[in-house]
């Protein structure tokens, strides 16, 4: 692809680079030139305001492995992937209203930490273990793979696409800390907002406009094998739908994101931040307004693509339809769009990795070296917050030549499921710990290992059934246990937890209530909620664009 491009396009990518290395320098730099504190390296200083916050929250969310997902779903026709964009608005309102104060009252840099302030140090440990391990697994792994399939799409070798981007991301994470990574976060949300924007904008105005995408949708859903119209403008399925059941978005999707967007050091330690509640949470509500973006911007360019490809102007296959918005860019965009809307992706990988670098770096460097070295000075917490992400650079790098062969045997795909898999514990934990004083540290302890184990039932059956060493027989109690959506699954999972965590929680004895002050709602605080306050009419506006959107891509609206 590297020879369509013309120098508008090399400038336009040269500039993004310059900017961004630009930022990250600045960044790195200590309030006045003096060293960092491990303040101003792990929560950036705890000065930031709503605006970088609420950038910073999305562009680490959005990876190109999400854009590449939502577009080819849009491909596909398979809208209800969308709804885990919506549902991630209404879960952030949680996050910015219910979460966030008990955060930064109880003055935590982790989640892990927080754990432990509310029940104690086993499940704080647990919590660090299982989410570096996953973020080093899966999620790191995850963002390099399909950022160097990005690259292998435009012309650049797997090898060469995935080395340039561990180096260049972990070369600014590691200098600059969080700071660095927010404020390139907020360059790269602009960057990726305005460049998928662009391409939604010339991809319907050379398709004729919306009507005429509409009608070619139309004509080829005659054909056998190609979706009908509704499914391409429908985020909702019958609940016995086998991939995307109306009552598993609605009701188990939340868990996995009230475990994400409120409970993952990955997405929390933005909002730690902030150099006050107010900020924190319009940071969050400001996150929530950008998630709507992704239907238009990321699922709209996949319905494009497969309507140039009905006209024969673009070519990709269905059954690899994660390809339709690179095929997009490679064969169709304009020189100049061509450039921005590589920035944009590349803004997506690289925003999403540097998050990944710093969350671990910050949960290896409190919740292992500070904890075991108490009295550590900032200097050495700080440095060695650096050696832990330039480890991280370096395992990523090692891990590079397993990639392929793990996506090739199936094993990479079912890793990621382990992120699905360990979210209802830890939700349940967090949720029934923060408005029950009474639910106690053994309880949690035993729900969370409990869970896990459940969950890695599930996940073992379905990489031994992958892989055909059992077979399902018609019947079966193994059958009905595989046969159960895995939305359905979190939800039977949450429920579980939340009955094993009371019952134990009242057969045993509740932690000392002058303990938890900070870390439990109090029904006898003295804040006033104030309703003509603006956080709360952002927040009620936010809410009503969702429940819109609901209506107009379902069966009472467009579809």
């Amino acid at each position: 692809m590297l020879s369509n491009f013309q120098f508008l396009d090399y400038s336009i990518l040269f500039f993004y680079f310059a900017l961004i290395l630009w930022i990250a320098r600045w960044a790195s730099k200590g309030e006045k030139n003096l060293e960092f504190s491990s303040v101003d390296y792990f929560l950036a200083g705890k000065n930031q305001g709503w605006f970088v916050i609420g950038a910073s929250l999305f562009a680490s969310n959005i990876g190109s492995e999400i854009i590449l997902g939502v577009s080819g779903a849009g491909a596909r026709g398979d809208m209800p992937m969308a709804n885990f964009e919506l549902l991630a608005s209404l879960v952030l309102i949680l996050f910015g209203w219910v979460f966030v104060p008990f955060y930064l009252r109880s003055s935590v840099y982790t989640m892990p930490e927080f754990l432990e302030k509310r029940y104690s140090s086993a499940c704080r440990t647990y919590l660090s273990v299982i989410s570096v391990l996953a973020y080093i697994i899966t999620k790191i792994s995850l963002i390099i793979f399909a950022g160097a399939l990005v690259f292998e799409v435009l012309g650049i070798p797997f090898w060469t696409g995935a080395i340039i981007t561990v180096l260049s991301t972990g070369f600014y994470t590691v200098l600059g800390g969080l700071k660095a990574v927010i404020y390139t976060d907020m360059v790269q949300a602009i960057t990726l907002i305005f460049g998928t924007a662009a391409v939604v904008i010339f991809g319907l105005h050379q398709l004729g406009g919306w009507d005429e995408m509409i009608l070619i949708i139309d004509k080829a859903s005659l054909t056998a094998g190609n979706p009908s119209t509704d499914h391409f403008f429908n985020l909702w399925r019958p609940s016995n739908d086998t991939e995307y059941p109306w009552t598993g978005m609605l009701f188990g999707a939340p868990i996995l994101g009230i475990w994400y967007w409120c409970t993952d050091q990955y997405i929390v330690q933005r909002a730690l931040s902030a150099k006050d509640e107010s900020n924190a949470r319009k940071g969050a509500l400001f996150a929530g307004y950008l998630k709507l973006l992704p239907v238009f911007l990321f699922f709209i360019p996949g319905v494009i693509a497969y309507a140039l490809m009905q006209k024969g102007l673009i070519h990709f296959s269905l059954e690899n339809a994660d390809s339709a918005l690179p095929a997009l860019i490679k064969e169709f965009l304009p020189t100049g769009l061509k450039g921005l809307a590589i920035a944009g992706l590349l803004a997506a990988l690289m925003s999403s990795l540097s998050s990944a670098f710093n969350s671990s770096s910050t949960l290896l460097t409190i919740d292992f070296y500070q904890k075991y070295n108490p009295g550590v000075s900032e200097k050495k917490l700080v440095r060695f917050g650096r050696i832990a992400t330039v480890v991280l650079v370096a395992l990523s790098l090692g891990w590079i030549p397993f990639m392929k062969a793990l996506m090739g045997g199936g094993i990479f795909l079912y890793l990621q499921s382990i992120q699905a898999y360990i979210a209802p514990p830890i939700a349940a934990v967090f949720l029934f710990g923060l408005f029950y004083k009474w639910i106690n540290a053994r309880a949690a302890i035993i729900t969370l290992w409990a869970g896990f184990g459940l969950g890695m039932l599930r996940l073992v059956s379905e990489y031994l059934m992958g892989a055909g060493i059992i077979s399902l027989s018609k019947g079966s109690l193994l059958t009905s246990f595989m046969e159960i959506n895995f939305l359905h699954y979190a939800i039977l999972l949450f429920v579980v937890c939340s009955i094993l965590l009371i019952l134990i929680s009242k057969l045993g004895k509740p932690q000392d209530p002058e303990t938890l002050k900070e870390v439990t709602f109090q029904l006898n605080s003295k804040k006033e909620f104030v309703w003509s306050n603006m956080d709360v009419k952002i927040t009620v506006l936010l809410a009503v664009c969702v429940l819109v959107l609901w209506w107009v891509f379902s069966t009472w609206g467009i579809a």
